[in-house]
C-alpha cells in the first residue's frame, strides 16, 4: 500500500509539472487497481446442487464418457468412500467429485466451465479432481506398473499368443505389443531442450506401453523426457525382467512381446528383420504378418486421446505446474475401464473378451 501511495505521489507530480496529461493520469491510476478474479465471481449459487440422477444416460456418455450405471460401477471399482474431505475441509459426496474429474479430462475445458454443471466454486472444483486423480493413481498405479496380475496369468498368456497367431502372426508366441507414444505438451520455461522430441519436432513426454490383445493396457512407463530413444525407456522401465520372471506359457515356453525395429532383439522381445540388405522371401512375409497385428497397439493409444481429450490439449499441460505423467495414467486406467465395460476395436479385432471391471481393478 505504501508503494502504491509513493507511485501516486510520483504521477501527480507528473501531472503538476505539465509532463503527464490527464489521460495519462487516469490510464497509470487505473493500471494500479487491483484486478478481481472473475472465477470467484461467478454466480455458482444461482445453479442447481448437482444430482446425477436427473442427468439422462446420453448426455452422461457426452459429459463423463461413461452411463450412470457405469460411474456408480467405478465408484465401487475405485473403492472410493461415500463421501471426500478436499484440502480446505469443504466435503462433498464421491460420486459428484468423481463426476467433476471426469468431466474435466472428457474436454480441455477450464474449471469455470463446469460450473453451472455442478454449483461449485472454482477451487472446490480443482481442489476435487486433484484429490480423485491422487487417489486413483496412489491406489490402482500397481495395475499399469506390473504385470504380474490375475488377468495375465499363464493361461491368459496364451490365449492372448493363440488370438495373435489366428490373425495370421507368424510368431505363435506373441502374447502382447510394445511401443513408445509421444504426448506433446506446452513449451517449459526452463530445461526446453531436454522434452523437445526431434522427431516430432515438439516438445513432448513420452509414454512407453505394452498392449495385449484385450484392449487392455497391460504395462505403462513414464514419463520421460521427449528426447529419449525408445530403446533407452526400455532399459529405464525395468519391463524385460519383469518379462523374464512372468511372461511364460501354462507349459513352461517363453512367451514374448512384439515392437518396432527400435527394440533390441530378446527371447521374451522380438523385433522385425532389419533392412540392411535385401530380405527374403521368409523375412518379408514375418515382417508384413507382425506389422498387420502390431498396428493394434496405435488403435489403443487414440483410444485414450479420443475418450479423453484433455491430455491432447498441449497449451493446458504444463510441467511444473499440472501433475501432466500422473494425468497420463488415470485417463489409461480410466481407458481400461471403458474397454471392461465395452470392448475396444483392438478386443474385437483379436476377438479376445477383456476382464470384467471388478476382476480388473484388484
Amino acid at each position: 500500500m505504501a508503494a502504491n501511495f509513493e507511485l501516486n505521489e510520483l504521477i501527480m507530480q507528473l501531472y503538476d509539472d505539465n509532463i503527464l496529461d490527464v489521460e495519462d493520469v487516469l490510464l497509470l491510476l487505473d493500471a494500479q487497481r487491483p484486478r478481481r478474479n472473475l472465477h470467484m465471481e461467478q454466480p455458482y449459487w444461482q445453479y442447481p446442487a448437482f444430482d446425477l440422477e436427473r442427468i439422462e444416460d446420453h448426455e452422461c456418455l457426452v459429459e463423463f464418457r461413461f452411463t450412470k450405471g457405469e460411474i456408480y460401477k467405478l465408484l465401487d471399482a475405485f473403492e472410493l468412500p461415500e463421501e471426500i474431505r478436499c484440502y480446505n475441509g469443504t466435503v462433498m459426496q464421491s460420486v459428484e467429485a468423481l463426476c467433476i474429474t471426469l468431466k474435466r479430462f472428457a474436454y480441455p475445458c477450464r474449471y469455470v466451465d463446469l460450473i453451472p454443471r455442478f454449483a461449485r466454486p472454482v477451487p472446490h472444483l480443482c481442489m476435487a479432481a486433484n484429490l480423485i486423480t491422487d487417489k486413483i493413481f496412489i491406489r490402482f498405479q500397481h495395475l499399469l506398473t506390473s504385470i504380474n496380475q490375475p488377468w495375465l496369468s499363464p493361461p491368459n498368456l496364451q490365449s492372448f499368443a493363440d488370438a495373435i497367431n489366428n490373425k495370421g502372426a507368424a510368431l505363435n508366441n506373441c502374447w502382447g505389443f510394445v511401443d513408445g507414444t509421444v504426448r506433446p505438451i506446452c513449451r517449459p520455461g526452463r530445461n526446453q531442450r531436454l522434452v523437445y522430441n526431434g522427431h516430432k519436432r515438439v516438445h513432448a513426454l513420452k509414454f512407453q506401453s505394452v498392449v495385449a490383445p484385450n484392449g487392455i493396457i497391460a504395462n505403462l512407463y513414464g514419463p520421460v523426457e521427449g528426447r529419449r530413444h525408445d530403446s533407452a525407456i526400455l532399459a529405464m522401465s525395468g519391463l524385460l525382467p519383469q518379462l523374464e520372471q512372468y511372461s511364460f506359457s501354462p507349459a513352461g515356453q517363453a512367451l514374448c512381446i512384439y515392437g518396432d525395429p527400435a527394440y533390441p532383439h530378446r527371447i521374451h522381445l522380438q523385433r522385425p528383420y532389419e533392412r540392411r540388405g535385401p530380405l527374403s522371401e521368409e523375412e518379408q512375409v514375418f515382417n508384413q504378418s507382425m506389422s498387420q497385428v502390431r498396428v493394434s497397439v496405435e488403435w489403443v493409444f487414440g483410444d485414450i486421446v479420443n475418450y479423453f481429450k484433455f491430455i491432447d490439449f498441449k497449451k493446458n499441460l504444463k510441467i511444473g505446474l499440472s501433475s501432466v505423467g500422473k494425468t497420463y495414467y488415470v485417463c489409461a486406467l480410466l481407458r481400461n475401464a471403458l474397454t471392461c465395460l465395452h470392448g475396444s476395436s483392438t478386443s474385437t479385432f483379436f476377438n479376445v473378451q477383456p476382464p470384467d471391471l471388478t476382476d480388473y481393478f484388484v
